[in-house]
């Protein structure tokens, strides 16, 4: 009989339960640790406009999404027309990607750890972002800073939006808890 794989844990996700947990429970008084704040979900969205005359750019965006997130990408599509940039109802116009447990925990390891460490002149990010329920959104101008994109194979680049979605009741305690994941927020004076 053969013997089955040892399955490997995220290593931030082993970071978060052996040391932030215990730390936010101690920082914020919580008695269980369910009352701590965690990871729900990370959204990534991409807009593709060019998709709209040349579906092949969606194609390739498509699959440029795929290999930066690790999971097939939904389209989106425009829900009512809009003369002046020249859409109809029903047309593709984007990608959209919700990551979920350990793709969401790699994929969050890969953008605080290497991505954004490729970011030209890279000062931070806002500490201002968040939505008052402990949500944080990020947006990137340029995809290449993923290392999993070859630079010859892009075709034109594109900019992503990720929302990294908590359980946090509070700015307070979204900050706390992804400070301590290494989110490099930019320091206020």
């Amino acid at each position: 009989m053969a013997e089955t794989a040892q399955k490997v844990k995220p290593r931030l996700k082993q970071r978060y339960e052996d040391e932030i947990l215990p730390a936010l429970m101690e920082r914020f008084g919580f008695t269980n640790t369910w009352q701590a704040p965690r990871l729900r979900k990370v959204s990534v969205t991409m807009s593709v406009p060019e998709a709209a005359t040349d579906i092949d750019a969606l194609d390739a965006a498509r699959e440029e999404l795929a290999l930066i997130v690790g999971q097939a990408p939904a389209v989106t599509r425009a829900k009512r027309a809009v003369a002046n940039f020249n859409i109809r109802e029903d047309q593709p116009i984007g990608l959209r990607v919700t990551l979920r447990g350990e793709r969401m925990w790699y994929f969050l390891d890969r953008l605080l750890n290497v991505a954004l460490a490729r970011v030209r002149d890279f000062r931070g990010l806002s500490p201002n972002a968040f939505d008052g329920r402990g949500n944080y959104s990020i947006g990137l101008d340029d995809e290449l800073i993923f290392p999993e994109l070859n630079y010859d194979d892009v075709t034109k680049a594109r900019g992503l939006n990720i929302t990294i979605v908590t359980t946090a009741d509070t700015d307070e305690e979204g900050r706390e808890m992804l400070e301590q994941m290494g989110l490099p927020l930019a320091k206020t004076e």
